[in-house]
């Protein structure tokens, strides 16, 4: 085996990049920067975005209180006039005179009452839906100004 001589040579025509820490510096920070003025952004949207859903939160539990009084006020309102026409029917029932009156009042009373309480469940219902309606309302608005917004971005 032949043996190579050791040679050490220096090459002085190869430039090699130099490390300037003070241009690192600089670019560290400009990221820094970037992205804390990033988390700053995200925390204002998150907080304007949070304020925006706890008013539509309240205005709904408003608009809930208020609408489910309403309704509450329509059944007392009806279940008044059931009792109220229920005692006058009795009234009636006792003033009969004969088997066949009696049958003619419970006739025409029931009648009545079924009439009634298709229009009352009718009143109801219609309250009811605009209840509902009333307080899906804000949460609607605001979930669809969201979308839009994430459409636009």
């Amino acid at each position: 085996m032949a043996k190579i001589p050791d040679k050490t040579e220096t090459i002085e025509n190869v430039e090699s990049p130099i490390f300037d820490p003070s241009k690192a510096t600089e670019q560290v920070r400009a990221v820094v920067d970037q992205g804390v003025e990033q988390s700053k952004q995200a925390f204002s949207k998150l907080s304007s975005d949070a304020e925006t859903t706890q008013k539509a939160l309240e205005s709904t539990f408003e608009m809930a209180k208020t609408t489910g009084n309403e309704v509450s006020l329509k059944m007392i309102a009806a279940l008044r006039d059931n009792a109220e026409a229920g005692f006058t029917h009795l009234e009636a029932l006792v003033a009969a005179k004969s088997l066949s009156e009696c049958i003619e009042l419970q006739t025409a009373f029931l009648r009545k009452q079924i009439e009634k309480s298709a229009e009352q469940a009718r009143s109801l219902q219609a309250a009811m839906i605009r209840a509902s309606e009333d307080m899906s309302k804000p949460i609607k608005d605001v979930f669809e100004k969201a979308l839009k917004e994430r459409k636009a971005a």
